[in-house]
């Protein structure tokens, strides 16, 4: 995968194929303690220890339609690439919490990618899912959490053309600002 974005969706279809309801995407930019954090949860099925242990493996899948999963394989061989970790947690009916820590400013930090369209496929995709999407960059943080929308428009689903066109607008804005800094 080319960039992080990528990976993040990548695990949020995991998220989703696992039954989570609502998923949390934090990315954390602390360019002071040259650091890049990805942390992404959910409340879906989770694993138990031994699933956890075959999660970075990338022989191991639990798809049916493909013998290997690379997904999380990938992200560890980019986070170690970068002189980070990735971290795996979870128990069967708790969901899952995968953390990949990156080295800021390593040469083989893969960049973050257009993360705004990585969280509009998945608002478009799955209307019964919430997002909860936080970019922290040092003092700066961007939040679109799908329920506080919900809780505003009322009824109605959120990935309408109108309403996707809206958080990618928000969120392109908001992520420019962040580069600014």
């Amino acid at each position: 995968m080319e960039d992080l974005s990528l990976h993040i969706l990548d695990i949020a279809e995991n998220s989703v194929a696992a039954g989570a309801r609502i998923i949390s995407i934090t990315v954390n930019e602390d360019i002071t303690a040259d650091l890049l954090t990805l942390e992404i949860s959910d409340d879906g099925q989770g694993m138990n220890a031994a699933g956890v242990k075959s999660a970075v493996d990338p022989f191991f899948t639990t798809k049916s339609s493909r013998r290997i999963g690379l997904g999380l394989p990938l992200l560890l061989e980019a986070a170690r690439a970068a002189g980070g970790s990735l971290e795996v947690q979870s128990s069967a009916g708790s969901g899952t919490r995968i953390k990949a820590t990156f080295r800021y400013s390593h040469v083989d930090r893969k960049p973050l990618g257009n993360i705004a369209e990585t969280v509009t496929v998945l608002l478009a995709t799955r209307d019964d899912v919430d997002i909860r999407y936080e970019h922290i960059r040092n003092d700066r943080t961007v939040l679109l959490d799908t329920r506080d929308i919900r809780e505003k428009i009322g009824e109605g689903p959120l990935n309408t053309v109108h309403a996707l066109a809206v958080m990618r607008a928000y969120l392109n804005q908001e992520e420019s600002t962040l580069e600014q800094l």
